[in-house]
């Protein structure tokens, strides 16, 4: 309960990171512990739910942290970088990024969880096993049939700006003849 009750105290009954005063609770700050207040923040359930992975990412949700990335608590720093890092395909996360400055156990600790999570996470793959992104360009290298069309995707058809698909490395999504297509990774190179 003193825990608690002081992690109410410095987060002023907000979230530390978006302000919201609903449904708070303390969020532990990988490789943290719950017995660490500095290990820990206050966080609202919208907040909470997209950390843990119970929802989806919202990027603009995470607008928020333009003002929580000047906290002075580490734990707080720590998340704000490892989110801006997550979604920084979006561009304007590489803005604050850049502002931002966190001292060097601090980035130490964000990038730990960091390297963690690199392991675990899906790497999209063209033909040759070259690793593709989000907003890469590729070429199709075989004459595809798109099902439930009677569109044909060319070889050697340029694909701007793909999409990853997130819980599967083996489909990209793309614009072909001004459709939204799947794709799979194995007939495209970048």
């Amino acid at each position: 309960m003193e825990l608690e009750k002081a992690l109410r105290e410095r987060g002023n009954d907000n979230c530390e990171l978006c302000g919201s005063s609903e449904q708070l609770e303390g969020f532990v700050v990988a490789p943290g512990s719950a017995d660490v207040l500095e290990e820990i923040i206050l966080t609202c359930k919208t907040c909470r739910d997209q950390l843990n992975g119970d929802a989806d990412i919202d990027p603009n949700h995470w607008r928020c942290l333009n003002d929580s990335m000047w906290s002075d608590v580490s734990a707080v720093k720590v998340v704000v970088y490892r989110m801006l890092n997550n979604i920084k395909h979006e561009g304007w996360p590489m803005d604050l990024l850049d502002m931002m400055y966190l001292e060097e156990h601090e980035l130490d600790w964000a990038k730990k969880e960091s390297d963690d999570a690199a392991e675990d996470r899906i790497v999209h793959l063209d033909c040759n096993g070259v690793e593709l992104k989000h907003g890469d360009s590729v070429v199709i290298i075989k004459d595809l049939n798109v099902k439930g069309t009677s569109l044909v995707a060319k070889r050697g058809t340029a694909v701007r700006n793909i999409n990853l698909v997130h819980d599967n490395p083996d489909q990209i999504e793309g614009k072909v003849g001004g459709q939204k297509i799947v794709i799979l990774t194995q007939y495209v190179k970048k």
